[in-house]
């Protein structure tokens, strides 16, 4: 299927590795121009040329630390007077630490909604010119499967994170008119790097043991989450927008 985003624009955020590098790659096969960013310049120029060897299109890096609003609107303006306008923006965040809810102190609350929800925020108020001037684009916001089912282990996940359905709620209105989709991607475990940080030395064992509690048997790819967003940035999405898409092997078994 041609997704038909030839010369469109992709920004990408958080892409150095994982999830957010896996939607980069796709995006590039796909034949997009594609921006990435990170804060390692080292991790940011081995993902720049992998990036760069999965398509045609152009590719440009920029060291950010999307913690820093300023510094997000910079990215976001750079990229479209670079590369000649925005189509596409997927806007990612690091993790959080694992642990329950009542294992954290308020100040660590508020840490994780700077991290895991005001990026999403700023990226999305500063492209907002650019994707209105175009009148096409895709705005994709990965999040966690936590939003629609509260994992125990997952308290700052859990509650930072579902302030970014709220504020994608409220885009779709604000966006609908200029031909933008505003939709939220919720995926569960995928085999990323941050897993071996969680687990550690028994990753290989924990990871199986999840596999066994899922009904496709299997831990998810980060290569199917970036079909994902491939394909929520696509065309042939058009009419599809304020949306919660899981990807979680089935583990969230809720109606609603």
């Amino acid at each position: 299927m041609n997704l038909q985003l030839a010369g469109r624009v992709a920004l990408v955020a958080a892409s150095t590795s994982g999830i957010g590098l896996a939607v980069a790659r796709v995006l590039a096969e796909e034949g997009a121009d594609v921006s990435i960013c990170g804060r390692d310049a080292g991790r940011l120029a081995a993902a720049h040329e992998e990036v760069d060897a999965c398509g045609p299109g152009r590719v440009r890096s920029q060291v950010v630390d999307l913690r820093d609003e300023d510094a997000a609107a910079g990215w976001v303006r750079r990229t479209a007077e670079e590369l000649g306008g925005l189509h596409v923006l997927v806007t990612n965040s690091p993790g959080v630490p694992f642990g329950p809810v009542q294992d954290f102190e308020v100040a660590q609350y508020r840490q994780a909604v700077d991290d895991n929800l005001l990026p999403h925020v700023s990226l999305s108020l500063a492209a907002a010119p650019y994707l209105r001037q175009a009148g096409w684009g895709r705005i994709v916001m990965i999040t966690s499967e936590s939003v629609r089912q509260p994992h125990p282990g997952s308290g700052l996940s859990s509650v930072a994170r579902l302030g970014v359905l709220g504020f994608a709620k409220g885009l779709v209105d604000a966006f609908g008119p200029a031909g933008v989709t505003v939709n939220v991607l919720a995926p569960g475990f995928h085999r990323t790097p941050i897993l071996d940080v969680q687990y550690g030395d028994r990753v290989e064992e924990r990871l199986a043991e999840v596999a066994a509690g899922l009904p496709l048997g299997r831990i998810g790819r980060a290569e199917d989450l970036g079909a994902l967003v491939a394909f929520l940035a696509s065309e042939q999405a058009g009419f599809v927008t304020g949306s919660v898409l899981v990807a979680d092997g089935g583990n969230t078994r809720g109606i609603g």
